[in-house]
Protein backbone atom coordinates (compact mmCIF):
# COMPACT_ATOMS: atom_id res chain seq x y z
CA UNK A 1 0.00 0.00 0.00
CA UNK A 2 3.30 2.52 0.87
CA UNK A 3 5.39 0.99 -1.81
CA UNK A 4 5.22 4.19 -3.49
CA UNK A 5 6.61 6.19 -0.20
CA UNK A 6 9.33 3.77 -0.01
CA UNK A 7 9.87 3.87 -3.76
CA UNK A 8 10.19 7.94 -3.52
CA UNK A 9 12.20 7.97 -0.06
CA UNK A 10 14.47 5.20 -1.07
CA UNK A 11 14.25 2.76 1.27
CA UNK A 12 11.86 0.45 -1.33
CA UNK A 13 13.48 -3.37 -1.92
CA UNK A 14 12.61 -6.35 -3.48
CA UNK A 15 10.16 -8.22 -0.89
CA UNK A 16 11.58 -11.45 0.83
CA UNK A 17 9.91 -14.39 -0.13
CA UNK A 18 9.05 -17.07 1.92
CA UNK A 19 9.76 -20.66 0.75
CA UNK A 20 9.72 -23.97 2.03
CA UNK A 21 12.24 -25.10 4.12
CA UNK A 22 14.83 -27.42 2.44
CA UNK A 23 15.23 -30.94 3.88
CA UNK A 24 19.12 -31.98 4.08
CA UNK A 25 19.69 -35.82 5.23
CA UNK A 26 21.84 -37.18 7.16
CA UNK A 27 24.18 -39.76 6.11
CA UNK A 28 23.17 -43.51 7.75
CA UNK A 29 25.36 -46.61 7.74
CA UNK A 30 24.52 -49.64 6.23
CA UNK A 31 22.21 -50.62 9.37
CA UNK A 32 20.23 -47.63 9.13
CA UNK A 33 21.94 -46.08 11.97
CA UNK A 34 23.38 -42.16 11.66
CA UNK A 35 26.93 -41.79 10.93
CA UNK A 36 29.46 -39.52 12.21
CA UNK A 37 31.89 -36.54 11.29
CA UNK A 38 35.70 -38.01 11.09
CA UNK A 39 37.62 -35.63 12.87
CA UNK A 40 40.62 -36.68 10.73
CA UNK A 41 39.40 -34.77 7.37
CA UNK A 42 38.57 -31.38 8.14
CA UNK A 43 37.40 -30.70 4.15
CA UNK A 44 34.82 -33.38 4.50
CA UNK A 45 31.75 -33.99 6.88
CA UNK A 46 30.65 -37.27 6.30
CA UNK A 47 27.81 -37.38 8.84
CA UNK A 48 25.85 -35.44 6.12
CA UNK A 49 25.12 -37.08 2.13
CA UNK A 50 26.95 -34.68 0.05
CA UNK A 51 30.14 -33.80 2.71
CA UNK A 52 28.86 -30.13 3.94
CA UNK A 53 26.65 -29.84 6.84
CA UNK A 54 23.96 -27.43 6.12
CA UNK A 55 23.77 -23.64 7.27
CA UNK A 56 21.34 -22.79 9.88
CA UNK A 57 19.08 -20.46 8.91
CA UNK A 58 16.23 -19.00 10.57
CA UNK A 59 12.94 -21.21 10.76
CA UNK A 60 9.67 -19.89 10.92
CA UNK A 61 6.05 -21.75 11.87
CA UNK A 62 2.97 -20.71 10.15
CA UNK A 63 0.25 -22.04 10.35
CA UNK A 64 2.11 -25.60 11.06
CA UNK A 65 4.48 -25.11 8.13
CA UNK A 66 8.04 -24.74 8.47
CA UNK A 67 9.42 -21.73 6.24
CA UNK A 68 13.18 -20.20 5.75
CA UNK A 69 13.20 -16.65 4.27
CA UNK A 70 15.03 -16.66 0.81
CA UNK A 71 16.87 -13.15 -0.14
CA UNK A 72 15.98 -12.31 -3.78
CA UNK A 73 19.61 -11.09 -5.79
CA UNK A 74 19.37 -7.31 -7.10
CA UNK A 75 18.98 -7.21 -10.77
CA UNK A 76 20.20 -4.11 -12.53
Amino acid sequence: MWTWLEKVIGTYDKPLVLTKAMEVKRARTKRGRYKGDDKSTKDVNEAWVGGKAPKKRKVYKIGGKKYTLKKRLKTS
